[in-house]
């Protein structure tokens, strides 16, 4: 959660990263001997294996899907062989001519199940089947409407039950099934049938297409009431099964009292709406009985919630009774229904018209056009970008026996991911063009201590002329040099810790010679001080350092090396929102008018402009910036437009007027007004709080929490964490002692740097404007 010009210095570190899964070996099929197959079984791990003989022509389209079937068996901790017998192999398997066509599970040694390669016909099959072989338990599958009937009896007042139709074993409905029972399986029970006249028994419609049913048993106490039956009405697809059961999960009704446009629940973030039921005090028990029958009607379609119009502190329509909200940050809707068909027909028609411009953008794209493209945006990018190669070999994977070794041998950044995960996979790419980044300057930083010892002041010429260390200079801002007398220990101590941090970012280096008078007398610096030398204007500034610390040395280089008169980019935007001054910003569409950037350089250089952020903003670079002057103005007014906007204090958006050029006279002319209160604001930004969508999302406060935590530790407390962590080691066979030790690692490493993680911590809460 550090800002982004923490990221970009950081740079002493190892990538690494951990399939939450499975730790991968390749996508391809590994080929073995049956004693080497068999040597290579753990206990409790599953493993397919399709036995061949090694001269005999093997079924070439099987092991294409066979193949396919590697990366999604793998991430869920199965792997997948082909092994050669030869002739004189004494093993089962590798014996008469029908048992090779035959595939078989193992879990460790022992066989669970043999599959003929004919019901394996791709890959979909082989992981449906797989999977279904080993969640035994955890899906059960039932042929009539007495076993479905007897499993619901069994069940009430314990467990929910996830009951689904699919034409047959193998499709891609049945894999989608099986895994989402993997993730949830524990949590529910599943219930699986192809026999279709068992769907046509309880009142399915659309019988042709597969189905799955939430059926609500836990909360029935009273064993002659049914259970409710909640149909997911979306194609069952990976995706879609675990949106629905995120609904499921969801509260059937929820009361709030605060403005609905602030309102998020877990519905918005799957894409789903929000239905608020208006309610006041004399009428609450009607109105609550009506939003439980609503939100029982909408149940996995929307979000259903009761306000409260008498806690509100904003004003909505005497007579509205309903309030829709399509999505965040799209204004809300105000309507008048009186009828509980009227609120259910308004949230489906709304889904059938976005549905209808989903199938339309669908039937534009013209890549691939037979394979299904899953409407999530982030899954999209995942498929489309499925033939890229990533370079892997820029990064460390993990596994639990190698984790800890890894992490604490050096400043590791560690991803978490899973395979068959949209948004990891995604995330997986941008870590990896990272890494790329970060190649050349992680190598060539690692050759220099931070910060330099420079032992003579022709060094120090040489170091500040850019002569020593060039190479680096393309890669990293500097150099910079501290000046300190030889008995300053402290103020070394700190500069020394600021050098460290800002590795790989700035070129630090720091003279303490007795002769280091010669250079402060020659740079007018009272030491302790430091040098910036500004290659592109040939100066070299000092600046004074006299009780400063290493966090706010730390941050005066940082400033120091902003630029005057910057464009702003949604990356660079918190490092200028963190000097707390409005901004004056200079909206362009295309390349800044050389004219106005000189009348703007003029007044930085006269000091006229030192209480603002002077800055600009190019849209066809940045196209955020037409939203963010749509917020301002309604409209997108003519381009170019200068603004001052107080983010930090009160909120005022003022606008240079636009029939005057943007010249320094009219613009100071005008920022004396402004300084004056002789300028009408266009619009106030809304103070509202921004607070995560959900709890799991406030990483800022577990940021807080553990620097709190840790600011009570001491140095032998941290040795006895430690200590704490190497007996885990002792037991790795334990899996949860395993997980309490990796997140141990990582709490320890992480408290290292609660210090600095304070200071972003402080700075963040002011990036949210962005």
């Amino acid at each position: 959660m550090m800002s982004s010009s923490f990221s970009a210095c950081r740079v002493g570190f190892s990538f690494v990263m951990m399939n939450i899964f499975y730790k991968s070996v390749g996508d391809s099929l590994p080929e073995l001997s049956p004693q080497k197959y068999f040597n290579t079984l753990q206990p409790g791990k599953a493993s397919l294996a399709y036995f061949c003989q090694a001269n005999s022509p093997s079924p070439s389209i099987f092991l294409e899907e066979l193949n396919e079937a590697v990366k999604p068996l793998q991430n869920y901790g199965i792997s997948v062989a082909k092994v050669n017998c030869v002739k004189e192999e004494t093993s089962r398997y590798c014996g008469k001519e029908k048992d090779l066509m035959k595939a078989y599970l193992f879990r460790g040694n022992v066989l669970l199940r043999e599959f003929p390669t004919d019901t394996l016909f791709d890959v979909n099959a082989i992981v449906a089947h797989v999977l279904f072989a080993l969640l035994f338990n955890e899906v059960k599958y039932i042929t009539t409407l007495e076993d479905l009937q007897n499993m619901e009896n069994a069940l009430k007042g314990k467990a929910d039950i996830a009951f689904s139709y699919v034409r047959a074993v193998g499709t891609p409905e049945h894999r989608a099934v099986m895994e989402a029972a993997f993730v949830y399986g524990t949590t529910y029970q599943f219930v699986l049938t192809t026999e279709i006249a068992l769907l046509e028994s309880i009142g399915a419609k659309d019988i042709e297409y597969a189905h799955l049913y939430f059926f609500h048993c836990k909360v029935v106490l009273d064993l002659t009431q049914l259970c409710r039956r909640t149909l997911m009405e979306q194609p069952l697809t990976t995706l879609n099964i675990h949106q629905f059961i995120k609904t499921m999960e969801a509260p059937l009704l929820t009361e709030v009292a605060e403005d609905p446009q602030q309102v998020s629940t877990v519905h918005l973030q799957l894409g789903l709406p929000l239905v608020f039921i208006v309610s006041q005090q004399a009428t609450y028990e009607a109105d609550r009985r009506t939003a439980e029958w609503v939100a029982w009607r909408l149940l996995g379609k929307a979000g259903v919630l009761l306000l409260m119009r008498d806690s509100l502190a904003v004003d909505i329509p005497q007579h509205t009774n309903v309030i829709f909200k399509r999505e965040e940050r799209v204004p809300v809707e105000f309507l008048v229904l009186h009828d509980i068909d009227l609120i259910v027909s308004h949230v489906e028609n709304n889904m059938h018209i976005e549905e209808i411009q989903e199938g339309e953008d669908e039937d534009h794209d013209m890549e691939d056009p037979d394979i299904d493209i899953q409407d999530d945006e982030v899954a999209e990018t995942v498929h489309r970008d499925r033939k890229r190669q990533l370079p892997l070999e820029l990064t460390v994977e993990l596994t639990e026996e190698t984790f800890n070794a890894t992490v604490m041998a050096s400043d590791s950044i560690v991803l978490f991911y899973a395979g068959w995960q949209a948004v990891s996979m995604a995330f997986l790419q941008s870590y990896i063009d990272v890494a790329i980044k970060l190649k050349v300057i992680y190598s060539s930083s690692n050759r220099i201590s931070c910060p330099v010892n420079i032992t003579s002041v022709q060094e120090a010429e040489e170091y500040l002329s850019g002569e020593l260390y060039q190479d680096l200079l393309s890669y990293s801002r500097g150099p910079v040099l501290g000046l300190f007398s030889p008995t300053m220990t402290t103020a070394k101590e700190d500069f020394t810790e600021a050098g460290n941090y800002l590795r790989g970012c700035v070129i630090t280096g720091i003279y303490s010679e007795e002769d280091v008078l010669i250079l402060s007398n020659k740079y007018a610096a009272t030491l302790p001080a430091l040098l910036l030398a500004r290659h592109k204007g040939g100066k070299i500034e000092s600046i004074p350092l006299a009780n400063t610390h290493a966090e706010d040395i730390v941050q005066i280089i940082k400033n120091a090396f902003l630029e005057t008169f910057p464009e702003i980019t949604v990356e660079n935007l918190p490092t200028y929102l963190r000097l707390q001054k409005p901004l004056l910003i200079l909206f362009s569409d295309g390349s800044i008018i050389p004219q106005y950037k000189k009348a703007i350089l003029t007044l930085v250089k006269e000091k006229h402009l030192d209480s603002l952020t002077p800055c600009w903003l190019n849209l066809k670079n940045t196209p955020v910036g037409r939203g963010i002057l749509q917020a301002y103005f309604d409209t997108l007014p003519p381009l170019p437009l200068l603004v001052v906007v107080n983010l930090h204090s009160g909120g005022q958006v003022f606008a240079f007027p636009s029939d005057q050029a943007i010249s320094e006279q009219n613009l100071l002319l005008w920022l004396k007004k402004l300084e004056a209160g002789l300028e009408s604001h266009i619009t106030i930004l809304p103070a509202q709080e921004w607070k995560p969508p959900l709890p799991a999302y406030d990483f800022l406060s577990m940021m807080e929490a553990a620097a709190s935590r840790h600011s009570a530790r001491k140095g032998p407390e941290y040795m006895k964490e430690t200590g704490v962590q190497e007996s885990d080691e002792e037991q790795h066979e334990d899996k949860s002692a395993i997980r309490k030790e990796l997140t141990e690692t990582l709490r320890i490493k992480h408290w290292n740097r609660s210090n600095w993680f304070k200071e972003a911590e402080k700075s963040s809460r002011h990036d949210k404007e962005l």
